[in-house]
């Protein structure tokens, strides 16, 4: 199994977990070891599952305002935990690499190796969601047929990426490529850049 399949697996693993309660406040119960990149992993699905369902809710067209707001202050929290937990992912992935010496005409990716795991890992719970509408008791019969379209893309999707993750993983250990990582420097969270937070009139 490939580092990346691992990683599948691990996301699918907290995806099922989540969804035991489907409880946005739920506390996580990491079974992989705190040092672990298996637990960066498995605690990465585990909030974008939580920012899911999130998203899910605050869309309820019945909503209480007040509690709007707080939903919205959550998931640009939660926005933030994912960005560092991926920059943690990316920093595994240095140390890893670390050694390794690009060849002449070695380049970079679009993205890096994390971000990628990002994509991944939404995607697990892409794939889930769309199964359960597939499998949905009330569901007339061709929102399900329409589903199971949606379906069938998502996990053409799930082994195009997985794929593509590895080959890049493979490209970066031969030196065909070269990890390169910008920090998000997410400015509205930062009551330093964000002017509404530092009271500028600009």
């Amino acid at each position: 199994m490939t580092f990346t399949q691992r990683a599948y697996a691990i996301f699918e693993e907290a995806t099922n977990a989540y969804h035991i309660t489907d409880n946005i406040d739920a506390p996580l119960i990491n079974p992989y070891d705190t040092e672990s990149i298996n637990a960066v992993l498995y605690g990465k699905n585990w909030v974008d599952a939580v920012q899911w369902h999130l998203e899910d809710i605050i869309r309820d067209p019945e909503i209480d305002p007040v509690a709007a707001l707080e939903l919205k202050r959550r998931i640009d929290r939660s926005n933030q935990v994912r960005t560092d937990m991926v920059e943690e992912l990316d920093t595994y992935f240095r140390t890893q690499f670390a050694d390794v010496k690009p060849l002449a005409d070695a380049s970079i990716n679009t993205e890096s190796p994390a971000w990628a795991m990002d994509r991944l890992s939404i995607l697990a719970l892409k794939i889930y969601h769309m199964n359960a509408e597939v499998q949905r008791p009330d569901a007339a019969s061709d929102h399900k047929e329409r589903c199971q379209a949606k379906l069938n893309v998502l996990l053409e999707q799930r082994a195009d990426l997985i794929s593509a993750i590895d080959a890049l993983l493979d490209d970066i250990a031969a030196g065909r490529k070269y990890m390169k990582v910008y920090c998000q420097m997410k400015m509205y969270n930062d009551p330093a850049t964000n002017p509404v937070l530092y009271g500028s009139k600009k």
